[in-house]
C-alpha cells in the first residue's frame, strides 16, 4: 500500500510527539510528518498552504491542551478556512482526558473523525491507514 502524502501532530508534549513519529515510521504511515506545538503554529501552516495552493495532509492528530490556541480554538478556526480538500482530511482529536464532556464537544465539530486517549496504539494507527488508503 501507498503511504499517505503528509500528516500533522499538534500536540505540546515531546514524549507524545516522539513516539507518535515513530510509530508512525514504523507502519510507513506518511511520507512526510509535520509537528506543531499548539494551534496556532498548525492553523498557520495551514493558511499557507491555502495561499501556496497545496493539498491539506490526510490526517491530522490534534491535542486539546496547549499553550497559545488549544485543539478547541484550532478546530474553531480550522472550520473557517476555505479550501478545496478542507473536508477530505481525517482530524483525530487525541487527548490524555477521559472526561466525557471532551469527548462530547468534540463529536459538536462535523470535521472530527474520532476521539482517541493518549498513548496510540499502533493498531489504531492501522485503522486510520485503512480509512485512508
Amino acid at each position: 500500500m501507498n503511504q499517505l502524502e503528509s500528516s500533522y501532530i499538534v500536540d505540546d508534549d515531546p514524549i507524545h510527539q516522539f513516539g507518535m513519529k515513530m510509530l508512525m515510521r514504523k507502519l510507513g504511515f506518511s511520507k512526510e510528518v509535520m509537528v506543531f506545538n499548539n494551534g496556532q503554529e498548525a492553523i498557520e501552516a495551514l493558511w499557507d498552504l491555502v495561499q501556496a495552493k497545496l493539498p491539506f495532509p490526510n490526517v491530522i492528530f490534534l491535542d486539546l491542551n496547549m499553550p497559545i490556541k488549544d485543539g478547541w480554538g484550532f478546530l474553531d478556526e480550522f472550520v473557517q478556512i476555505p479550501h478545496r480538500n478542507r473536508e477530505k482530511v481525517l482530524l483525530y482529536v487525541v487527548s490524555s482526558s477521559i472526561n466525557p464532556c471532551d469527548r462530547e464537544k468534540a463529536k459538536e465539530y462535523s470535521v472530527v473523525s474520532n476521539y482517541m486517549v493518549k498513548p496510540i496504539k499502533e493498531s489504531e494507527l492501522k485503522d486510520v491507514l485503512n480509512l485512508l488508503r
